[in-house]
């Protein structure tokens, strides 16, 4: 039982063609299997040729191959290989390049734990004769080797080993929001591992313009997982279908099988989960998402409707210090799950009334403006809201630009947000004037510290 041939075959194609590309693109993982790959575990040989062209070069150069130096292998050294493998192996890496692995940890595990169990195997074949000889001493030896092989030595990133990495494109894979001056400043939209904040006072849209971000994010096909703690599941899918068919709110059930047939044609799919305020964590929202990706449900946008109704998972003697936490691990969250995260906060009293609202606004928390790295706010006088429209204003962008204000049509009975013409040219002119390059993230965290520090003085923040 112990000499059959095995191999990767029962994992099937999908899983080998991911291995192979995480052992190209994942220097550290890398350093790991290959101390117990045997290539001939992979059951396709135009793979087995494609890694050990990898090891080749690992062996004869002591470093990881960059792409550049592959793309140069692949055109030159496979004239030993068939024609058909030669084809097989270029159009592998031509895929490459197009597709992300899916289910990298389960690869990861499955891969390591497969070869390990295989080199453990081996060793104990060969004890079974030094036994004979009673080599004590040397079987343990050869039983502890197999054991230590594959074990994980990643230290961390290599600043010599890993020089290429760093000059990789890094690829954010923006979430548009529907607003094209928006995306110009922020890069195209909220990327994955980012957060974005809306700020507005109560009553003022917070949870619609939520909604766009969510429904623009459905016209892209992306899997959008909305968390409610303040309005019903249902409000909220009827407020989606206001939004994505123009029909008003009011008039829902009157265009039902209309509503029905345009939904019907979406390419991404929408998840509401509704609970109530103050009764979920960021915890329960890393349970539930970790629950829908074993599933096979990858978020492409996560909504949490919003942020302050959370319950903190560490009690703490200040308010603004959980709220401070929740925002942190909301953050963590986005970078775990690759996806960007929308929230929003409210305002205290003075953004009640305030024509264009600002950072100094924020109810309670003003340190979640150093976590988040996109933050706008929504005001609408009682004037603006008879006449639909307001202001938004660009708080923060670490990607571009801030400090910019635009007028908004804003009409609350279809979910209909749209920009308007750039309210305040001049004045953001001469603020890319005064500042050509936008902030590093830590000349944003003095800045708010900087204003932190003004208005705490004044008394704002009590």
């Amino acid at each position: 039982m112990l000499t059959e041939s095995v191999n990767f075959g029962r994992y099937g194609k999908a899983f080998q063609e991911g291995l192979v590309q995480l052992i190209f693109e994942d220097r550290p993982f890398a350093d790991q299997i290959t101390e117990v790959l045997d290539i001939n575990f992979l059951e396709l040989e135009y793979l087995r040729v494609f890694v050990q062209k990898i090891i080749d070069f690992r062996t004869k150069y002591q470093k990881h191959p960059s792409i550049d130096a592959l793309i140069a292998i692949i055109r030159t050294d496979l004239q030993e290989e068939d024609e058909v493998v030669q084809k097989q192996v270029r159009e592998y890496f031509a895929r490459m390049h197009t597709k992300e692995v899916t289910d990298i940890e389960y690869i990861k595990e499955q891969s390591l734990d497969f070869c390990k169990k295989q080199n453990l195997k081996e060793a104990m074949l060969k004890s079974v004769n030094l036994l004979q000889n009673c080599s004590f001493d040397e079987i343990s030896n050869v039983i502890n080797e197999a054991l230590k092989l594959g074990s994980d030595n990643n230290f961390g990133y290599d600043y010599m080993t890993d020089f290429e990495k760093r000059f990789e494109p890094k690829h954010r894979n923006p979430v548009t929001t529907g607003w094209s001056d928006i995306d110009v400043i922020c890069g195209g939209g909220l990327g994955k591992g980012e957060l974005g904040v809306v700020i507005a006072p109560t009553g003022a849209g917070k949870s619609m313009v939520l909604v766009h971000l969510g429904t623009e994010a459905l016209k892209e096909g992306k899997t959008v997982i909305q968390y409610t703690l303040e309005l019903q599941d249902t409000v909220i899918a009827n407020r989606y279908d206001s939004c994505l068919t123009g029909y008003p709110l009011t008039d829902i059930i009157t265009f039902k099988e209309e509503i029905y047939e345009q939904i019907s044609e979406l390419d991404g799919k929408l998840i509401i989960k509704e609970y109530p305020t103050k009764s979920a964590s960021t915890n329960t929202i890393h349970t539930h998402l970790s629950r829908l990706v074993k599933r096979g449900i990858k978020p492409g946008l996560v909504i949490v409707d919003y942020a302050d109704l959370l319950r903190p998972v560490v009690v703490r003697k200040e308010k603004r210090s959980e709220l401070e936490s929740i925002y942190e691990e909301l953050r963590a969250i986005s970078a775990e799950f690759q996806c960007p995260i929308w929230t929003a906060s409210q305002t205290n009293r003075s953004g009640l009334s305030a024509e264009v609202i600002t950072m100094e606004q924020i109810s309670e928390a003003f340190n979640k403006c150093f976590v988040a790295d996109f933050i706008f706010s929504v005001s609408r006088t009682v004037e603006d809201k008879q006449n639909n429209q307001g202001k938004m204003y660009i708080a923060k962008n670490r990607n571009g630009p801030d400090g910019i204000i635009y007028n908004v049509f804003m009409d609350t009975s279809n979910v209909s947000i749209k920009i308007l013409p750039q309210a305040s040219v001049a004045a953001a002119g001469a603020q890319a004037q005064a500042n050509p390059l936008p902030l590093s993230a830590s000349g944003q965290k003095q800045l708010l510290q900087t204003r932190y520090e003004k208005y705490r003085k004044k008394g704002v923040f009590k």
